[in-house]
């Protein structure tokens, strides 16, 4: 019985040793589930950067990447969005110190950098388009439409995902379950911020370099 109470007594202190977020089984497990997922969609954006390589000098007498491309644009986009992922970061220290208010200010500073990056995309694409290079223009510009694209897509779904979040933090405060989701969108965050620097190399700096 008494070592029963100590085992009970151990496992205990070890829970409460762990990040909010990982303080319940179902948490982990949540985790674990979303580690698998981001799995998925690094499989699914390592098939659109091979298509895109692929395809990136088959322009059809269109506009290169060279003609189209402007450094300061996608620098701009870049520092936006990695500056972003320094703020989630700081959102994510806010909640190892369970302060409600210190996630919802750097959380809140994060949407709204990612909001000034979508924007920026979105000026990109029709500044493109203004020019007449269309996803139909040329293999080249259908592989970077659907690249970029797939990715600013997933950025918007972050920017409603965490608005979502952030609401539940403010009705509910700072528990396992919001903690966990709190975390899991931070990931999620940073994964596409990840994701970004595999674009801006491989598809800006290739771009205007070649």
């Amino acid at each position: 019985m008494a070592e029963h109470a100590l085992q009970t007594h151990s496992k205990s202190a070890e829970e409460s040793a762990l990040p909010l977020e990982y303080s319940t089984e179902e948490s982990r497990l949540k985790i674990f589930g979303f580690w698998v997922f981001l799995g998925a969609e690094i499989v699914l954006f390592a098939s659109l950067f091979a298509t895109y390589l692929v395809l990136a000098g088959r322009t059809a007498g269109g506009p290169t990447a060279k003609e189209l491309f402007e450094v300061k644009d996608f620098m701009m986009e870049t520092i936006i969005l990695l500056t972003s992922s320094f703020t989630c970061g700081l959102g994510t220290l806010a909640l190892r110190n369970r302060s409600k208010g210190g996630i919802l200010f750097w959380y809140v500073v994060t949407l709204l950098l990612g909001l000034a990056f979508i924007a920026l995309e979105i000026m990109e694409f029709v500044h493109y388009v203004g020019e007449g290079a269309t996803m139909q223009r040329s293999a080249f510009l259908s592989g970077f439409f659907t690249l970029v694209g797939t990715h600013g897509a997933h950025v918007s779904l972050g920017i409603l995902w965490m608005i979502l979040i952030l609401i539940q933090l403010v009705q509910r405060g700072v528990t396992a379950a919001t903690a966990r989701r709190v975390f899991i969108v931070g990931l999620y965050w940073h994964f596409l911020d990840v994701v970004w620097i595999f674009i801006f190399t491989l598809v800006y700096l290739m771009g205007v370099a070649y």
